[in-house]
């Protein structure tokens, strides 16, 4: 399981331009079923994602791909969690890891 901490950058100022492709990015993580949860950190800092089912090579690449980070909005940091205790609706996390 990952967390990505996506931090706004020098090239902030560019998101709306390049936000529609980092939309569909985000729809592609989630139709693939590697995306759990994608939201804003705040205050107006960037964005965060939980995501499960991928090697940490696919997922490196997953996160090299998007728009934001290609175009220097954003900065990527990844944490692998090895999952060890859930609430019961997560438990597939840890039968994944």
């Amino acid at each position: 399981m990952f967390i990505t901490f996506l931090r706004f950058a020098e090239n902030r100022m560019a998101a709306s331009e390049f936000m529609a492709a980092h939309n569909a990015w985000i729809a592609q993580g989630f139709a693939e079923g590697v995306f759990l949860c994608v939201g804003s950190l705040q205050p107006a800092a960037g964005g965060a994602i939980l995501a499960h089912e991928e090697s940490r090579d696919a997922y490196d690449a997953r996160i090299a791909a998007d728009p934001f980070v290609v175009q220097g909005i954003v900065t990527a940091e990844t944490y692998e969690i090895d999952p060890k205790r859930t609430v019961s609706a997560l438990d597939f996390v840890k039968a994944a890891a």
